[in-house]
C-alpha cells in the first residue's frame, strides 16, 4: 500500500507500542538475566538498560516501517539515515558506553531493513505500476543468474587468491575452509534434491560414513589420505545404494521420513559399534594430509616440517591450513565439473525427467529404478569425500559431528540458494555458513540471527536466491526468450 490513507498516528503508536511490549515479554528471559560463572558459583546478572534500549529500537523501528507502509518513506529514509550516522558517530566517538555488542546489530539491521522498504515503496510509487515484492525479487534473482557466467568465474578466482591476500589470516581461511566443505556437501545433495527431485533429509549418514571410513582405513592399514580418499567415497556410494532399494516406491513425506530414519540409524551404529568405531569416544589420531609425500609434522630443529625444509620457509602455523584449504577447493571444483558435464549426459537428463513426472519419465522408457540409483550413488560418494576431509582436517571425529542438524544445514543451503542452481548453493552456502561466523559478536544469539536470516530468504525468495536456471538442452531453434526463462518456475 503506498497511498497516504491509513490509520492515525495515534493508531500507529499504539501498534508500535504492542509490538514493543510483546517484544519485551518475550526478551526478558534471554536479554535481562544473565548467568555467570564465578569461582565456580553462578551468579545472576541483570541487564535491564540493554533490555530498554532493544525495546526503544523495536517501537521506533515498527513506528518508521508503518509510516514508510502508509506513504512517507521519504520521512523515513530521512529518519534511517539521521540514526545511522548518530550510530556510526557513536561508534567512533564513544559518547554513549555500550557494553552488549548485539545491540549494534540490532540497531544496524532494523533501520536497514527499514530504509530498504521505505525504498522499495518508493520505487513503486515512482515508476506507477503496482508491483509486489515477489515480482521484485524474481526479477533480482533474473539478473543475478544472467550474472552467474561472470559471476561463477569470479567467485572461483577469488576462492584461488584468497589464501594469499594479506588480509587472510588463519581464522578467515578456517573459514573459507568450512564454507566451501558446505559448497561440496550442497552440490553432492543438490543431484539427489536438485536434479532427480528426491528429498533426502539423512544425508549426513554419507557424509558420516566418508568421515568413518578414512578414519578406520587410515589408522587400521596405514594409507595416506590419497590412497583413502576414493576407498572412502565408494563406501559412501555403496550405502547409497543401499539406502535407494527400499525407497525405490517412495515419493515426497515418505521419502523424506525414511531417509531421515537412515541418517538416524548410521548416526546410533557409530555410536553403539564400539569395536569398530570407538562409539561415543570417537577417533582420534587420524591422519593429516601430506604436500606430494612431505608431511606436515614437525621435526627437529623443532618447528621445522618437510614442506618448509623443502621450500626454505619460516615455519608458520597457517600454511597446514592454507594446504588444506587448497585440498577443499579442489574437490569442491572437481565437483562442480562433474555435476555440470553429467548433467548433460543421458543419465543427467533422467534426473530431471524423473524430477518432472516419474510416470512420464516410466512412459519415455526410462527406467525410475537405475535412475534413482545412480543418483543417489553419485550424491553419496560426494558426501563421502566431504566426510573423509573432515576428517583429515579434524583430526578427530565422533558421531555427534553427524546429527540431523547437519542434514538440515545442508538441506537449507540447496533449497535456499535454489534447487538445481550450481551457484545458487555457492551463495547460499556464504550466507548460512559464513553469516552465522560474521554474526558471532552476538554470542549465544548467532542462531537467532541464523534463524532470522533464513526467515528473511523465506519471506522475500522463497523459491530460492537463484531459483532460475537455463534448460539442459534446447531444441533446435527453440531457445525460450530471456523474459520466458526469467518466469519458468525452478522445481
Amino acid at each position: 500500500m503506498t497511498g497516504h490513507a491509513g490509520p492515525s498516528l495515534k493508531e500507529n503508536l499504539k501498534d508500535a507500542g504492542a509490538m514493543a511490549l510483546a517484544s519485551a515479554a518475550l526478551a526478558l528471559p534471554l536479554v535481562g538475566f544473565l548467568t555467570v560463572d564465578r569461582a565456580q558459583t553462578i551468579v545472576l546478572e541483570y541487564r535491564f538498560g540493554e533490555l530498554l534500549y532493544a525495546v526503544a529500537v523495536i517501537f521506533v523501528g515498527r513506528l518508521l516501517l508503518l509510516l514508510a507502509n502508509q506513504g512517507h518513506s521519504p520521512a523515513v529514509l530521512v529518519a534511517t539515515g539521521a540514526f545511522s550516522v548518530l550510530w556510526a558517530a557513536n561508534a567512533f566517538l564513544g559518547i554513549v558506553a555500550i557494553t552488549w555488542p548485539a545491540l549494534g546489530w540490532l540497531t544496524w539491521i532494523v533501520f536497514s531493513v527499514i530504509a530498504l522498504r521505505a525504498w522499495f515503496f518508493m520505487y513503486q510509487a515512482g515508476r506507477r505500476v503496482k508491483q509486489d515484492a515477489s515480482d521484485v525479487a524474481e526479477r533480482a534473482g533474473t539478473v543475478i543468474y544472467r550474472l552467474g557466467k561472470y559471476l561463477g568465474p569470479a567467485l572461483a578466482a577469488f576462492a584461488l587468491v584468497m589464501p594469499l591476500m594479506p588480509f587472510a589470516d588463519q581464522r578467515m581461511v578456517d573459514l573459507g575452509i568450512l564454507v566451501l566443505t558446505y559448497i561440496m556437501l550442497g552440490w553432492g545433495l543438490n543431484v539427489v534434491v536438485g536434479l532427480a527431485g528426491l528429498l533426502d533429509l539423512g544425508y549426513v549418514a554419507f557424509y558420516a560414513v566418508g568421515a568413518y571410513s578414512y578414519a578406520i582405513i587410515s589408522l587400521n592399514w596405514g594409507l595416506n589420505f590419497w590412497e583413502t580418499l576414493p576407498l572412502a567415497g565408494a563406501m559412501a556410494a555403496t550405502f547409497g545404494i543401499l539406502l535407494g532399494f527400499p525407497v525405490l516406491r517412495l515419493r515426497g513425506d515418505y521419502l523424506a521420513i525414511v531417509t531421515l530414519g537412515f541418517g538416524e540409524m548410521i548416526r546410533l551404529i557409530l555410536l553403539n559399534w564400539d569395536e569398530l568405531t570407538n562409539g561415543p569416544k570417537g577417533m582420534g589420531g587420524i591422519a593429516r594430509p601430506s604436500f606430494f609425500g612431505m608431511p606436515f609434522t614437525a621435526a627437529p630443529p623443532e618447528g621445522v616440517t618437510a614442506v618448509h625444509q623443502f621450500f626454505g620457509l619460516n615455519f608458520a602455523p597457517i600454511h597446514r591450513v592454507i594446504w588444506l584449504y587448497y585440498i577443499i577447493l579442489a574437490m569442491a571444483l572437481l565437483t562442480n565439473w562433474f555435476t555440470l558435464r553429467i548433467r548433460q549426459l543421458p543419465i543427467g537428463r533422467a534426473w530431471e525427467a524423473l524430477r518432472e513426472d516419474e510416470i512420464a519419465c516410466r512412459a519415455l522408457g526410462i527406467n525410475p529404478t537405475n535412475t534413482k540409483l545412480t543418483a543417489f550413488a553419485i550424491g553419496a560418494m560426494f558426501g563421502g569425500f566431504a566426510g573423509s576431509f573432515f576428517a583429515t582436517r579434524q583430526g578427530f571425529i565422533s558421531p555427534e559431528s553427524f546429527n540431523f542438524l547437519e542434514s538440515a544445514i545442508i538441506l537449507a543451503v540447496v533449497v535456499l540458494g535454489g534447487m538445481g542452481s550450481q551457484i545458487g548453493v555457492v551463495v547460499a552456502s556464504v550466507v548460512l555458513i559464513g553469516g552465522p561466523e560474521w554474526f558471532r559478536d552476538l554470542e549465544a544469539y548467532r542462531m537467532v540471527a541464523f534463524g532470522a536470516l533464513m526467515v528473511a530468504i523465506m519471506v522475500w525468495r522463497p523459491q530460492g536466491l537463484l531459483a532460475h536456471r537455463e534448460p539442459t538442452i534446447h531444441l533446435r531453434g527453440r531457445q525460450p526468450a530471456p523474459a520466458v526463462a526469467a518466469r519458468a518456475p525452478a522445481r
